[in-house]
Order: C-alpha cells, then structure tokens, then sequence
C-alpha cells in the first residue's frame, strides 16, 4: 500500500487504521481535518479541492517515507480529499503508528506541516452569499520543536490560485506561445544542486521548463550560502536535492520535479541520460564532468559543461551531434588529483558561479528554443576581475578524431570507470572501517581538517601531494577519505594504476558518515 493517497469519495477509515496495525507499535496518533462552516469571518457551506494528482502523489510519498525515516516509525498514511466537500466532511487523515508515542505525535506533525506547504493542492471556498474564492492552504507557522535543521518557507510557499504567467517571454518573437510549448514539454536534467546549480535551476523553473531532473547528494553547509541563493541559514543541515525541490515547487507549481539524491554512476548514467532532452552538468567535479560527457555522447544528449576557479570560469556546449567536439577532444584523460581545485581548496567569490550558471541557463534555453548559437566550436573562458572573455575553437578533427572518435573514447572512458568501480568502500562510520582491517589516510587540505576533524587514528596526505608521496603510505589495505569521495576516488584509481591494489576510497566521503550523536545504539 502507498503511503499518501487522494481519494475523491468518502475517506474508509477503518481501512486506514488496519493498514497500520504493527506488532511492534505501542503508540498509534492521527489527525483528522474536517470541512468547517467559517473561515476568517465568512460563512461556509462548502469547500472544493483541486489536485495535480501526479504532482502532489509523489511529492506526498516523498513526505511520508521522510517522516519515517526522520522518526524511526513503523508505519504511515495520508489521505487527502479531492472534489468537492459539505461542512463535516473528512478532508484530511493522517495516521502514524510507531514502538513509542512521541515518535508517533511528531512524525504526525511533521507530515502534516509538510504537505500544508509542499503539495499542489488548492482549495476553493464555497461561501454562504453566493461567491466563492481560491484560498491558500498553508496556514501553520510553527516550526517543529527541537529540530534546528527543519524549517517552513513561508515566505515562498505557492500561491494556491497561481497560475504561471510567461508574458514577458512570449513577448519575444523567437520564443511566443510556440516556444513556451516546447519548454512545457522539455525535460532536463541539473546535475548538482550548488553554485552553478542554484541559477540554472532558478532560471529553468521559471521560464517554465516542464520536467528538472535534479542530482545531488549533498546537505547544505554553512559555508556554500554565500554562493548558492537558493537556500538561506535555516536550511543548513538538510539535503539541496529537496530543499531545491521545494523551492522550484514555490516557484513554479507547473513545473515536475525528480530528485536524485545519489549521485549517477556508470551503472545507471546513461539509463537516466536517455529520460532527459537536455543535461546541464554544475558540479565541481571533473569525475562527473567526464562521466557526463561519455554518457551524453553515448545516448546523443546534449550537455552543458561549466567550471570556476577563483574569479574565472570556463563553459562548453557538447552537441553530442556526430562530428562536433566533446570534453575529451580538449582534454581525453581526466586529470589526476590534485589538478584541478574544487571551491573548498581554492576558494570562490559567491557572484562568480552565479555568472556561469546563468550562462548555462541561456545556453539551454537557446537548445531548447532552437535559438540562434554561434557556428563554431568553442570553449568560452570569462575572467570577472578584468571583465574580458574569449573563444578558443575546438577543432573537431584533432582530439577524439585521432583515437577513433567521441564515441569510441566515450566507450572506452565508461569502461576505465566501471572497472575502478570496486575502488570506493561505502561504511556508515569510520570505526567499522578499522575494524575491517583498513588503514585511514585523510586526503583533505588541513582547514577541511581542522573544521571536521575525523576523531579516528589517520595519516594525513593531502590529495595533491599523494602521487609523489606514496611509498609513504601505511602498509595493507588503506581506506582513502576526502570530503565527498571525490578526491580520495581519483587518487585511489591513480594509486591503483601504479599497481597499489590494496587503495580504496571512502564513498560519499565525510559527508556520508552518520555523526555519532545519530547512531543508534546495538
């Protein structure tokens, strides 16, 4: 049985209340919310409810199956009404059954504050002098106690009668109602959710792309608010893939949303290229760029590459059309650890990925729009200290042309992935790792350290220095660790390509660690 339902007749709540009998439940809450005769000072006498039914099924699954998680509970429903309603009618239930009554009372309130001001469902009232009017169904303003990481938007919750009004784009001779056609029905795919993500996610909702694709699998830290404008203080804590999910909901209830909160691998990369018209790749992670550029040649996707360093920042557009450049007929192998820094090694001023994520947001319009783009093919460099910019073509005949072709190097690159696939160990905290028998050798620069020190027995090599250095490393197996997985995944396949088999890295990283505070004990 699904954990969220809309039903247009009578709730059976019988039904609803066996569908949660669980031998293991000492505690059984439920809320029940009836259609009332006032509303404001206005009589009533009766209420309508509209649904996005394929909008609101999933995003109410998603709710329940996070109080679950959240709470530790055994079992969850929601039922909301749809139609049209008289005064007593039931119009929503929620029910929780759980070992003990407190994770009962607040997995509950937490369902119930949560599809308030995250489901597409509008309510009309009927009153008693004749008229009626679309009113906002989020009206609870109280945060859930003793969980600094979970907030309510209120500020940007939907309005319920809000229709998207794209006037000011249609307006345009190149994009008119033809073009906003074309939007509705494209489906891309943002892989990250950060400094590049923020805008180009922003930007997609509201011009109303109709399906976004968003991956990530990162929680929001302090340190990414001065750049990533999507979220703000009280969302630290809690994971972009639904905070972003969320806000686009805000945004543009029109627009469906499929959050990846993994992120894609050689397994399933290209599967999930093939759903989409469009990729834009906003991570700083030259893996995943790679792995994106295999996958979108492979499945003739096409794909937005953008990078930052500092106040620079480099963007290419891969047609994925036979006979145009990729990433590797600019560079074919990735480069080894260390190369390249990411914003946590290098730094970053907040406005610079928010330049090069709107660039990525134009340049997928104009794919999506058929809008005019330059002939050539060219990797675009901006530096916003000097304000200056430059094309450096990409000449389609070198590159990947002298080793068989972007299809044959993107083959040939999914296979050097997938045979280094073994390389990442996943554990859910360090101390089972020791326990297996793994060495831990911390690959991150010293300020990382220092702000998430690991508290468990390491060797410090940072990533850049670990190819010189590595007749240093411990002897037996060695588990690699970096901030996400990332770095210590790059250097642990170098390490291996130098014949240490023994090299493993830490999947997901730090970041997937589950804090001692949350373990549960046994």
């Amino acid at each position: 049985m699904k954990h969220f339902s809309l039903a247009s007749d009578a709730i059976d709540l019988a039904g609803l209340h066996a569908s949660l009998q669980h031998p293991g439940s000492g505690g059984f809450c439920a809320f029940e919310g009836w259609v009332r005769n006032s509303n404001e000072g206005r009589a009533v006498n009766g209420l309508e409810y509209e649904a996005y039914a394929e909008l609101a099924l999933a995003e109410g699954e998603r709710i329940v199956e996070e109080a679950i998680a959240r709470y530790g509970i055994n079992a969850a429903h929601c039922m909301h009404r749809t139609g049209n309603l008289a005064i007593g009618d039931l119009a929503v239930w929620i029910g929780v059954s759980s070992a003990h009554r407190d994770e009962a009372f607040r997995a509950c309130r937490y369902i119930i504050d949560e599809i308030k001001h995250r489901l597409p469902i509008w309510k009309k009232e009927h009153y008693v002098e004749g008229d009626t009017a679309w009113v906002a169904c989020a009206h609870t303003h109280r945060e859930h106690e003793h969980e600094p990481h979970h907030r309510h938007d209120h500020a940007h919750e939907p309005v319920a009668s809000f229709v998207p009004d794209y006037s000011r784009q249609t307006r345009l001779r190149e994009v008119g109602e033809a073009g906003q056609a074309k939007l509705a029905a494209a489906r891309v795919l943002v892989i990250g959710a950060g400094g590049l993500g923020c805008p180009v996610l922003t930007y997609l909702a509201g011009a109303g792309v109709g399906t976004l694709g968003i991956v990530d699998g990162d929680r929001l830290d302090a340190s990414n608010l001065h750049r990533q404008t999507l979220y703000d203080a009280r969302d630290i804590g809690e994971r972009k893939v639904d905070l972003a999910a969320r806000r686009i909901a805000a945004l543009n209830p029109a627009v469906a949303v499929h959050p990846y909160a993994e992120p894609l691998h050689v397994g399933n990369i290209v599967d999930v290229f093939g759903q989409y018209d469009l990729v834009v790749e906003c991570t700083d992670d030259l893996g995943s760029r790679y792995l994106s550029n295999d996958a979108a040649i492979l499945t003739g996707t096409p794909l937005i590459l953008a990078s930052v360093y500092q106040y620079e920042g480099q963007l290419q557009v891969v047609t994925a059309k036979p006979g145009d450049p990729c990433l590797r007929c600019l560079w074919p192998q990735e480069p080894a650890a260390g190369v390249a820094g990411s914003c946590i090694e290098s730094g970053v001023l907040g406005p610079v990925p928010g330049v090069l994520g709107s660039m990525q947001a134009i340049e997928a319009l104009k794919l999506l729009l058929d809008l005019p783009r330059p002939a050539d093919h060219a990797l675009v460099l901006i530096n916003l200290l000097d304000g200056t910019s430059q094309r450096l073509p990409i000449d389609a005949a070198q590159g990947c042309a002298m080793h068989g072709g972007c299809v044959e190097a993107a083959r040939a690159g999914l296979s050097h992935v997938h045979d280094a696939r073994d390389v990442e160990l996943a554990f859910v905290d360090l101390d089972d790792a020791m326990v297996a028998g793994y060495a831990l050798v911390d690959v991150r620069e010293a300020e990382e350290i220092a702000a998430q020190p690991l508290n468990a027995p390491s060797q410090w090599m940072p990533s850049a220095l670990i190819g010189e250095r590595a007749t240093e490393l411990v002897k037996g197996p060695v588990l690699l660790v970096c901030a996400y997985g990332r770095r210590s995944g790059v250097a642990a396949r170098m390490l291996r390509g130098q014949g240490m088999l023994n090299i493993h890295s830490l999947a997901g990283g730090v970041a997937a660690l589950i804090p001692q505070r949350d373990r549960v004990a046994g």
